[in-house]
């Protein structure tokens, strides 16, 4: 997946200023950086959940997004809204319907999006939430789960799309902090088995242990990027240098 000078505003405000990442296939690439500078645009930009103002996305060769300054962003084409398909996402704020179980927010997007039967939906489902622990939660509202089962709820609903990339924000920022390492484990072993992943986090334990790739995004702007180790050891930027001591306290 790349992101080519991509620029987004909301009014006056610019939000991403001419951003380009690319992430190879099979590979994780984790974003960093302040609150604010950018980071959940640019994943909201990345999903097709947001209309770039300029720039271009491509989902391997095929193009996701493209707009040019100054002109009004064309609407999706069918082949577009089907390549949105292959990208999955999970939100800090979990984003499940909160009356429906477990298992129908799993099955929905299924259903309703890639037109699986019920029976088909509901084998999906089921074998997806066991697959995360979750086979004796399946029939529990969302109100009655924990914050990590939640979570889990929504990773096994992206999964459960078959997604080519998935795109995570801030995944363990609404967790507690009992609850972190669980989220943490589940997406190193997505890691190892060699699903690309786009991470928005200040897990640096994670970064270091998992990433292939760090982007330092501030201000709207990449400050940074790098394999993983120069980065979070070595940075080159007095920027990526002073939020990662304010991180390491």
């Amino acid at each position: 997946m790349t992101a080519t000078a991509v620029r987004k505003s909301f009014g006056s405000k610019v939000i991403l200023d001419g951003v380009s990442i690319s992430v190879p296939p099979r590979s994780t690439h984790v974003i960093i950086g302040p609150s604010g500078g950018g980071k959940s645009t640019l994943l909201r930009s990345l999903a097709g959940l947001e209309t770039i103002d300029a720039g271009e996305i491509r989902v391997g060769s095929d193009v996701l997004q493209s707009a040019t300054d100054g002109e009004r962003a064309p609407r999706m084409t069918s082949a577009q809204i089907r390549l949105q398909r292959r990208v999955g996402m999970v939100s800090q704020g979990f984003d499940l319907f909160p009356h429906k179980r477990a298992i129908e927010n799993v099955e929905l997007p299924l259903r309703l999006v890639l037109h699986r039967s019920k029976d088909e939906a509901r084998a999906i489902a089921e074998r997806e939430l066991a697959a995360f622990g979750l086979a004796d939660h399946q029939d529990k509202l969302p109100g009655q789960l924990s914050g990590g089962q939640k979570q889990r709820v929504a990773i096994a609903r992206a999964l459960a799309m078959r997604p080519g990339v998935l795109l995570f924000d801030e995944p363990t920022s609404a967790l507690d902090p009992e609850l972190v390492g669980g989220v943490i484990a589940i997406m190193k072993e997505l890691a190892r088995e060699g699903m690309t992943m786009i991470v928005v986090t200040h897990e640096m334990q994670f970064a270091a242990e998992a990433a292939d790739t760090v982007t330092f995004v501030s201000e709207g702007r990449v400050a940074e990027s790098g394999p993983t180790l120069q980065v979070l050891r070595s940075p080159a930027q007095e920027a990526t240098k002073r939020f990662l001591s304010r991180l390491n306290g």
